[in-house]
C-alpha cells in the first residue's frame, strides 16, 4: 500500500496556490475602508460597514456581498465548496 499523501515540498508554490481554484471558496469579513485592496475595481465605499468577500482558494476575489447568506448562497449556485478559514 502506498501513501497517497503529498508533502509540502512535493508542490511548488504555484502548483499549491491552484489547489481547488474553481471548486473550493471560502467567505472573508472585510471592512468597506479594505474593499478596494480585493476588490480594485470597487467604486468608493463609506467606511465602517462590515461586508463578506467570497473569495477564490487561490485567494481571487468572485463576489463582495453585505450579507454573509448571499455569499454562501452564490458560492453553492456556483458549484462552489465553501471551507472555513483557519
Amino acid at each position: 500500500m502506498t501513501n497517497d499523501i503529498l508533502s509540502p515540498d512535493a508542490l511548488t508554490p504555484e502548483q499549491f496556490s491552484r489547489l481547488g481554484a474553481g471548486a473550493i471558496a471560502y467567505v472573508r469579513p472585510i471592512a468597506s475602508q479594505d474593499v478596494s485592496r480585493i476588490f480594485p475595481a470597487a467604486g468608493p465605499i463609506p467606511p465602517g460597514i462590515q461586508l463578506f468577500a467570497l473569495l477564490n482558494a487561490d485567494g481571487s476575489p468572485i463576489l463582495l456581498s453585505d450579507s454573509l447568506q448571499a455569499a454562501l448562497s452564490n458560492a453553492r449556485e456556483n458549484d462552489l465548496t465553501t471551507v472555513p478559514l483557519q
